[in-house]
């Protein structure tokens, strides 16, 4: 059966992986890109024969251009929304563009899919919204503590889909999935900086202590986790908030360890810097939910993840090496005091 799928922000990392997941997979689907090709959305993360697929097709245009959303939703059976700046530092540095494109920019996706009438919206949430963990491990309950204005954007984006929802009655399904890394991540994200920076033979750069801990979720894993809500019967799902995690929370300093050693660099390379501000401290996620509704569980452990994932940067230097000058962030305090993130 031939179904439509619009894909935002889909020249980005984990909007990328979905685009490549369902051609794949989907002999019959149509696959819609939306991208606003800042920064962080990349055409070269789809390969040539996605890219010359006569089922794919790409739009450069941002979620806050109300007309193309519209467009582009009147054709779709289904939306997966991820568009959303995402990067904690960033955040800090300029929070505007955070708010205008997580939260009016969704505002625009599920007042599109409302409209047309879409089948289902499934939208791409956040961990983050949960702040630290105050439960282990955090289930979909957890109170929503944002402490950067990134994540306080998600949550905006996440509670207004709710609410459409709620008063609208939008087929909406709303993911939380936890720290995803994997292939074709920018740089400015922890994994790939550290594996490029261990590459380079550069300081693996750890802010504090490193003793922060995560649930590191491979993107292949969260791929098979939209396609399930893609296609789960409805009923059952309209309106529901799940999290995407291992259940697993590993610190921050054993992911650099673990490169270092996978690459054969010295430990040496490991050096701490100042805490970064709203930094989360633990953040572990409760996985029954998941299991439950979608029969969904991840499958990559943390060693083959990584493996693959420094193997995939190891093996493209040209995709990566013309960001490398993006790696860091520079934030001005309320003081003028500058620091590098």
């Amino acid at each position: 059966m031939t179904r439509r799928i619009l894909v935002t922000g889909g020249a980005g990392f984990m909007g990328s992986g979905v685009v490549r997941h369902l051609l794949d997979r989907y002999p019959d689907y149509r696959v819609v890109a939306l991208d606003a090709l800042t920064y962080a959305g990349n055409l070269e993360n789809f390969p040539t024969d996605v890219r010359t697929n006569p089922r794919f097709s790409f739009w450069h245009g941002n979620i806050r251009n109300v007309a193309l959303v519209e467009d582009l939703a009147s054709e779709a059976d289904a939306i997966v929304h991820l568009a959303a700046e995402t990067h904690v530092p960033r955040s800090i540095a300029d929070n505007t563009i955070f708010l205008e494109t997580d939260v009016l920019g969704t505002q625009s996706v599920v007042t599109a899919a409302l409209k047309h009438r879409v089948e289902r919206l499934i939208h791409i949430s956040s961990s983050e919204v949960y702040g630290s963990a105050l439960t282990d491990p955090m289930t979909e309950a957890h109170p929503l503590n944002p402490t950067s204005p990134y994540a306080a954007a998600k949550a905006g984006a996440d509670r207004l889909v709710y609410s459409y929802f709620t008063t609208f009655g939008l087929p909406a399904i709303i993911l939380r999935p936890f720290n995803n890394y994997g292939p074709h991540q920018h740089l400015e994200k922890m994994v790939p900086r550290f594996i490029t920076s261990a590459l380079l033979e550069e300081p693996v750069t750890l802010h504090g202590d490193g003793l922060s801990t995560r649930d590191w979720l491979y993107v292949g894993d969260f791929c098979e986790a939209v396609d399930l809500a893609l296609h789960a019967p409805l009923p059952s799902l309209r309106g529901e908030t799940i999290n995407l995690a291992t259940g697993v929370d590993t610190p921050i300093l054993a992911i650099a360890e673990q490169i270092l050693v996978n690459l054969g660099k010295p430990r040496r390379l490991i050096t701490h810097v100042d805490e970064r501000p709203a930094q989360v401290r633990r953040h572990i996620g409760s996985t029954e939910k998941a299991a439950a509704a979608l029969g969904w569980r991840a499958r990559t452990s943390l060693a083959e993840g990584l493996s693959l994932t420094i193997r995939w940067y190891a093996e493209h230097p040209d995709w990566w090496q013309k960001l490398l000058w993006m790696r860091s962030v520079v934030i001005t305090g309320p003081t003028g005091s500058k620091a590098v993130y």
